[in-house]
Order: C-alpha cells, then structure tokens, then sequence
C-alpha cells in the first residue's frame, strides 16, 4: 500500500498542494515499513485536515505552510514515533496559527492528540508586558505538557529541526535569536534525553546561524589542516580492528571527526586556539557484551600509553540522561592524542536514540536507562515548576540544569546521585528530598564532618545531618548551582511570614556589620531609615524584609552603612585613575541596573572593558567597591572559589554614554594607512583615546587603539567598517591584556 491516492475523498485537487502531496506520499511511504494500514491512513487523514487548515499560508521561504508540518512528521517517523505522535505532528501549528480550537481537534482526532498539540503550541492568546516573558510562560506550559506525555517534547524538537534546517530565509537579527535559543534549550534538552542525533544537529546549526564567520573559519581549519591526519585515523582503526581479530574479539571499529561545535565549545572554555586542541580524532569500538568492553579496554591500552587521568567508566555509572561507554584517552602514533569510546551494541542504540529509542526498537522498554533517567528528570522538574515564582524563574532553573559537567556521588546506602559540576552538600540534600534540604545543618563527607557549602567530588559517600528546628538561609543561595536546590530554598523563604522574614534578616544584618565592630544600635535608626529610602523601600522593617527574602544581599548593606555618613548618589560609577570625565568611567548610574548595590561605587574592569551588549559579572573587591568585569574574563577564573563575592549586574536598556574598548588592527606598510583607519573610525561617531603600533613583520605593522563606543553594536559598525580598507588584513577586539577574544581575522 502506498497511502491513499490523490483522488481520495477529501483529498485537494488545486495545482498549489501537488508538490506537497508528493511529500505526503513519501512520508505515508516511510510509515508502511513500521505502522499497520489503518493507523497509516489516520496520519493521513490528520494531513488532509492540516493542508486544509494552513490553506493560503506560506512560510517566510515562499513555500506553502504544510510542507513544514510533514518535514516535522518524517523527522519522527526516523525515530519510529507512534501513529497519534505522528499525527500531532502534522497538526502542531494548528492551534497555534488557524483558527483551529483544541475542543474541535479533540472532536474530530481524539483527546490524545489534541492535548499533544496544545502542549506544542504556545501561549498566544494572552498578553505579556514581554517577549521574555511571553516565551518563558509557552516554555514552561510545553514542559508542564512534557511531564504528562514525553512525546510533547519529541515534537518540539522535530519542529526546532526543521526550523532550523531552513533558517536561512530568517533575517539575520531572527536568526541569531533563534539559534540562541536552540543552544541555549533545546539541544541541552535532546541531550538530556539522550538523544544524541538530533542534539548535534541542533548544536551544528545553532552554531552555524549564531556565529556564522566562527563557523565557517572553524570548518575550513578542521578541513585544510587536518587533511593529513586522516590517513592516521585509518591507520589506527584498522590496527585496532588486526589486535581485536587476533585476541578473538568480535567489533566494529570506526574512526570519526569530533563535532565541530564540541570543538568550538571547548577552544571557548579553555581558552585554547585550534593548534592547541587535543582528541580531534576519536574513534568508536563497539562490541558485543559488557565484559568485552572491559577486555577491548585492555587491549587499547596495551596499544597505546593512556593518558593519566582521562580515563572514565560510563558503564558503571552511567550519565544523568542514561548514557553508557568507556571512555579513554590515549597518546596516538606521532604523539598524537586520540580518544577512544568502547560500548555494546545496545549502549551504542541508546546514546543516538536516548528515549526515542522507546519508540525506535520494541526491545527498548520503559526501564531502559534514557528512559529511568528521562522520568526522574520530569519529576525534578514538577517540583522546579511547584518551588518556581514565575515562568522567567522557572526558565533559569531549568538552563541551569541542563548544562551538567556532572559529578557522581553516593548515599551511606550506596545510591548513586548525579549532580552539577560545583554542586554543594545543600545541593545534595535537596537532590534526596526537599525537606531534607530544608533541615540539613551539616554533613559527613566521606565520614568526615563537612559544613553545608563544601563542593562535592565524584566518587564521595554523602551523610546528611538534620534537625528538626532547622531552616533554609537565604545565603545558601549564594552558593547552591542546581535549579532545584534554588527553587525551593526561594520558595521556602517568598513563604516566610513578613515577621519571621524581618527578624531573618535583622540577624543577617547585624552578623555582617559585627565583621566592622558594630551593631545595628551603634547605626542608629536613622541612618538605616535613610537606607531603606534611598534603595526605594517604605522602612527598615521592609528593608529587613528584602533582605531575609534574599532579595538584598546583607553584605553590601553592610558596607554601605559602616560606611561615611554623607550621602552617595546611589550606583555612582566611579572613575578609574588617568580615566576623564564623561570617557565611559564617570558617568551615573543611569547606564547600569544594579539589583541591590545602591549607594556603592561601581568600576569597569580595565582588564577586559566591558561596553553594553557584553553579559557582565560583578566583584566585590575591598576598596573598589563593585567591579564590572565580562563574564569570560579569565580574571574571573581567580575568584570562582568566592562565589559569595559575585553580584548580578545587567545594563541599563539606553545607557546613553560611551565606553572605552580596545581593538587591534594589523594593517599592510602602506603610506597614509594610520590616517586611513583613523578617518574610518571617527566616520563611525568614534573617538581614538590611544594608539600604540609596532611593526609586526618586513610587511605588516599592529595598530592598539582605544576608542570609544556605545555598546557593541556600535564596536560591530566600527570593525566592519575597517574590513573594508583593502590595506587591514586582520581586526581583533582586545581583553585581559592583550588576550585575543571576537573575532578571528578579516572577513
């Protein structure tokens, strides 16, 4: 059977859906290798509704809307999704963009489906004061959905796909939110479900629309200079396929590239270039049974010299989202590093499957590891959703999770408990129960008393030590890394009666000014009235208040009242020496939104010079006040062990006052190129502040300027403007004292 024919009944006859009916019968093709007859003819009857439905819709390509719903559709009939998946899939935009009501597709396809699409649809019909806060609220109602029914994600996903697939008919400004966002959630989320297939994919696109310059230097480094090392890579695969053979070891051996976005990410990370990357290469061994995992094992070492400490075992404890294998790093021929991953047949199917294997391959049942791990992330969610505030908090906690360089650790009864890389024992107690995490007063590491804030290490045993009278602190948050732990600490203190939340933070305060020699008596009332007005709250009770909810930080406040006693205008900027007035660093505080820092002075951090647009962390430092710095600022490396010293920063939406960057250009020796670029900058509304230059080469001179700007959109025009003087061949902007960060080279 090849689906029912054009001229079945119902069927459109207009030239406008041949090319679609086309794509129809593909897909309907696809369905016969796996879903019987009947079941096959209800996604086609859901497809028959849906071209009605988008009649006269187009996509920003030109092409009729269907043709996305039914790419969506083959997506999952790749994972052999069941026949009702398949059909919300070709009705997820129903909802969404047609008048189309979910009682009417409940009517007509069954409650099933209906509640699949409107899990998938976003939240249109209600107004938000943003489009945060807009999309924050469709993502938690498609989450929410996700728990009752995984599919709901799975469809998710296969739209993100597709979106992806054919973004370049997006305007650019589009395309870089859009590839953010799918970075930022939705490969995390295929990832978590172990669905590796589509997570580098997602991770693949996303990096190409988001930083396309980055991505396609990135892609011809790995293609021009690595050509030569792939004739290592065969030579490795087939002595590891001679060794195997002769021990009476049964596997496939396969060679591959790493993914250009893991290689991106971690040259990012580590702040290494591309010449300095290791493990380009990795190779893939799969097998038979667990044992023969560990005998491939040995023999690779046997092979090759590991590498200490980049050996981990994936099989015995599996990761957060079930994925097993052997990992190993070992020094290849020529002394170059390759990794190898060792993995049964079965391991293999769910790490590129993950929980779409349930629908992939009958054998695959609910126990599965994807599957085990998929369910106790859905759980951890509902109770995220139930601690959150709002759908904006609610998005943050999740982000958070989703990103888990993990640590293992056990419980006294041996359970194995996953956490993020920098979990604390807080962390710990709310991953085992919320309500131990609300009475945890200390823990045994190890058997070893460790207090509350201690960063756990994989394979560490973990006792929690509770008391009934004990309560959640508002500095837990100073230090806690998982959503979880966040939410219902938040949620524990937004609960605290007003009285209960004042006296909280009354003690928080008088704890902070003892470390100055004084009590809040020695203040007085007065000058803590005068605080609280000046942060913008009615009285020291509410102030105390803020500060026992968490929303104020009690050291800040601390300092600011030992402090002297006249008044200053809150969030002052001050000037750093040699800076002018009006350069970037004197400006008011109408340019920064400082939660909570009012009245402290605020400088930008010469080392990297952070402009509007950067995302930026904020330092308490002794004498200084707050230090702005750009969140990848390796300075900010030295302090991650003093989380407690962090502020949230963020700018103002119009700072109206320019800054001070320092950008690098190399130019050819050419007569009048200074005053060439020069001109090219002041065109742009720029001042140069400085200008250092040394010769480079016999041909090329380097140009350090410091010019001005107002954010960088505007450091964007500048830098574009430059490429176009045939003499610049390379233009960098400049941080950490000449580190090389934003850009790569001439365009």
């Amino acid at each position: 059977m090849r689906g029912p024919s054009a001229s079945a009944p119902g069927a459109r006859q207009d030239a406008a859906q041949e090319p679609a009916r086309f794509l129809i019968s593909d897909l309907l093709g696809e369905l016969e290798a796996y879903l019987p007859r009947e079941q096959v003819s209800e996604v086609y009857r859901a497809y028959l509704f849906g071209a009605e439905a988008h009649q006269g819709q187009e996509r920003q390509s030109g092409e009729p809307y269907i043709y996305h719903p039914i790419a969506v559709a083959r997506i999952l009939a790749e994972m052999r999704m069941d026949y009702k998946g398949l059909m919300a899939a070709i009705l997820h935009d129903v909802i969404e963009d047609t008048p189309t009501a979910k009682e009417h597709l409940a009517e007509i396809f069954g409650e099933d489906v209906a509640e699949l699409v409107d899990g998938v649809s976003k939240l249109t019909q209600i107004d938000f004061p943003s489009r945060a806060e807009a999309q924050a609220a469709s993502f938690r109602k498609m989450m929410l959905a996700m728990t009752r029914d995984i599919r709901v994600i799975l469809i998710k996903l296969a739209d993100r796909l597709h979106n992806m697939r054919t973004l370049d008919a997006m305007l650019p400004a589009k395309r870089r939110r859009i590839s953010r966002e799918t970075l930022e959630i939705y490969a995390p989320i295929a990832n978590r479900l172990g669905i590796n297939r589509i997570r580098l994919d997602l991770e693949d696109l996303g990096f190409r629309h988001h930083w396309p310059w980055r991505h396609a230097v990135l892609s011809r480094t790995v293609r021009d200079k690595l050509q030569g090392q792939r004739e290592m890579v065969t030579k490795v695969a087939e002595t590891l396929r001679a060794r195997l053979q002769a021990e009476g070891i049964d596997a496939e051996v396969f060679g591959r590239e790493k993914h250009l976005y893991s290689i991106y990410r971690k040259m990012s990370a580590k702040r290494r270039s591309f010449e300095d990357m290791v493990d380009v290469f990795g190779f893939r061994v799969i097998v038979d049974r667990v044992d023969t995992c560990y005998r491939v094992l040995g023999q690779v070492h046997d092979l090759y010299k590991p590498v200490p400490g980049r050996f981990k075992d994936y099989i015995a404890i599996p990761k957060s989202n079930g994925y097993q294998s052997l990992h190993t790093g070992l020094i290849g021929p020529q002394g170059v590093p390759i990794e190898i991953q060792i993995r049964t047949a079965d391991m293999n199917r769910l790490a590129e499957s993950g929980i779409a294997a349930h629908w992939m391959y009958k054998n695959a049942g609910e126990a599965s590891g994807p599957q085990a791990a998929a369910k106790d992330w859905l759980q951890g969610l509902l109770e995220v959703q139930r601690d959150s505030g709002d759908s904006q908090e609610f998005l943050e906690h999740v982000k958070v999770d989703l990103f888990p360089d993990e640590v293992y650790v056990f419980t006294p009864k041996g359970r194995i408990l996953v956490l993020p890389m920098g979990a604390t024992v807080v962390d710990f107690a709310y991953a085992i129960h919320s309500d131990v995490g609300n009475t945890c007063v200390a823990a045994r590491i190890d058997r070893r008393l460790a207090s509350l804030r201690t960063p756990l290490r994989s394979g560490q045993t973990v006792e929690i030590i509770t008391a009934p009278g004990a309560k959640p602190n508002a500095a837990w948050l100073n230090f806690v890394v998982t959503g979880k732990a966040r939410a219902s600490i938040r949620s524990y203190l937004k609960n605290l009666k007003n009285r209960e939340a004042e006296a909280l933070g009354q003690r928080m305060l008088a704890a902070e000014l003892a470390a100055f020699g004084l009590t809040l008596e020695q203040i007085g009332e007065p000058r803590i009235l005068a605080h609280a007005a000046e942060s913008g709250l009615d009285n020291s009770a509410h102030l105390f208040a803020e500060i026992g909810l968490g929303n104020r930080m009690p050291m800040l406040i601390a300092r600011r009242l030992a402090g002297p006693a006249e008044p200053i205008p809150g969030g002052e900027v001050a000037a750093e020496p040699g800076a002018r007035e009006g350069d970037g660093h004197g400006c008011g505080a109408r340019r920064l939104a400082i939660r909570g820092t009012e009245g402290m002075v605020v400088h930008f951090a010469r080392c990297c010079r952070p402009i509007p647009g950067d995302p930026i962390t904020g330092l308490f430092s002794a004498g200084k006040g707050i230090v702005v710095h750009r969140n990848e600022c390796g300075n900010l490396g030295d302090f991650h062990s003093k989380r407690d010293q962090w502020i949230e920063v963020e700018w103002a939406e119009d700072p109206q006052a320019e800054f001070q960057t320092e950008i690098r250009v190399d130019a050819g020796n050419r007569r009048g190129a200074l005053a060439t670029i020069a001109t090219a900058i002041a065109e742009q509304g720029s001042n140069i502040e400085n200008v250092n230059s040394r010769e480079k080469d016999g041909t090329t001179t380097t140009l350090d300027f410091l010019v001005n700007v107002t954010g960088r959109k505007h450091l964007a025009g500048i830098m574009r403007r430059l490429r176009q003087i045939p003499a610049v061949t390379r233009i960098v902007r400049l941080s950490n004292a000449g580190r090389l960060r934003d850009g790569l080279g001439k365009r």
